[in-house]
């Protein structure tokens, strides 16, 4: 358990904790999502893995290996050390049509290959694209929590992804074809490479969702003035953003438009791509599928013993350890109910066309439900939910 030790943490989210690693013997760094062992290892963390687990391309995070320790189930991940892209263009306001164009073409070419391997990713964005820290970046696909294969799931139903990403037939609660879900998503990326904002929000009021909705499913959005951007591009986008999945244009048709294939870099051809869609393509990780989900089975028993989510049970100092026991002791007499605290903000979205917010609220080792939405006098009322009832992180209403 002690093959990896700790450099940083790189980020947070719903799942927990995202760490930087190094392997003591190889010195190889590599990136650690952290997932709290217990009941948050389900069948959306299974179908996670296992599908992460199957892909092998240079556009897509390589899954490594899967790790348990005494308190958490550890993934294993290559390391992007550029950041997200959705940094860069934050950095850079928005990209010329040249630069847009390379990473739309290396985004592209990961989810054919994804597609091609039977998996729809259904939560493509700016902040789940990586970038190496090459001079010439190389644009890399991550986190697989929404991905669904069609060899082993059910056709995709379910209202999941990023409100601005999402696709007009996703909120339709019908059964969907996930593929043509991603083409959308991709079409809002290169829209925001190119402008700086996202097609379908009102910049004069972007944190209204609802007009947010009500513009995907008409599908209004228009390219600002002082964006020159070409008629190729134009059209491209135009064929992208159409309602009905049916007539949206498909990812080999794109792989085939003018726009695409200006400059398309020798390593993105169809000829160079052949290698990684041979069967025999092996896998990165040399855990089979039986080895993870006997792991996986051993991470849905919680830990013995209530840790803090700062331990993560293995790859800290002694030190910190001795102090972590130190502060457990000092702590005893604390009344646990004092340290309340906002797990997660659950969803943003409408009940009764009223704007609401979803919480889930720890309290010692319980947590509760909560929604917040204003009455008719605009004051904040608070209302009790079930757990079971709360909505997942991201999913839309």
């Amino acid at each position: 358990m002690e093959k990896y030790e700790l450099v940083k943490d790189i980020g947070s989210g719903n799942f927990g904790v995202a760490r930087l690693m190094r392997n003591k013997e190889t010195k190889e760094l590599v990136a650690m999502k952290y997932i709290e062992r217990g009941h948050k290892i389900d069948e959306n963390v299974a179908r996670e893995i296992i599908n992460h687990r199957s892909l092998r391309h240079p556009n897509i995070i390589r899954f490594k290996e899967l790790v348990l320790t005494p308190t958490h189930l550890a993934i294993v991940m290559e390391y992007a050390a550029g950041g997200e892209l959705f940094e860069r263009i934050c950095n850079a306001g928005r990209f010329s049509e040249d630069e847009a164009r390379y990473f739309f073409q290396q985004l592209i070419s990961g989810v054919n290959y994804c597609h091609s391997m039977k998996i729809c990713h259904r939560d493509l964005k700016l902040e789940n694209t990586l970038l190496d820290g090459s001079p010439a970046p190389r644009l890399k696909i991550c986190d697989f929590g929404y991905s669904k294969s069609s060899l082993l799931h059910s056709r995709p139903k379910s209202t999941v992804g990023t409100p601005a990403y999402i696709a007009p037939e996703v909120l339709s609660r019908k059964e969907y074809d996930g593929k043509m879900a991603d083409v959308w998503s991709c079409g809002v990326t290169l829209y925001v490479m190119l402008v700086g904002a996202y097609p379908f929000e009102d910049q004069e009021d972007p944190k209204n969702f609802r007009k947010t909705i009500q513009r995907i499913m008409a599908v209004q959005y228009k390219i600002p003035d002082y964006v020159h951007m070409s008629q190729d591009c134009r059209n491209l986008l135009s064929r992208i953003f159409v309602a009905s999945s049916n007539r949206r244009i498909t990812i080999k048709e794109i792989k085939n438009h003018p726009w695409f294939l200006k400059n398309l870099p020798r390593e993105l051809t169809e000829a160079a791509q052949v290698m990684y869609y041979r069967k025999e393509n092996p896998a990165f990780s040399l855990q089979s599928v039986d080895d993870i989900m006997r792991i996986m089975e051993e991470a849905r028993n919680p830990p013995p013993v209530s840790r803090s989510i700062g331990g993560f049970g293995w790859g800290e100092e002694d030190e910190k350890e001795e102090e972590d026991l130190e502060d457990e002791v000092d702590d005893e007499d604390e009344d646990e109910y004092d340290k309340v605290l906002i797990s997660r903000v659950c969803n943003a979205g409408f009940i009764l066309d009223k704007p609401c917010v979803f919480l889930e609220i720890s309290a010692g080792n319980s947590t509760t439900g909560f929604v917040l939405s204003p009455d008719a006098d605009g004051i904040m009322k608070i209302g009790f939910v079930p757990n079971k009832l709360l909505p997942p992180s991201h999913s839309f209403l």
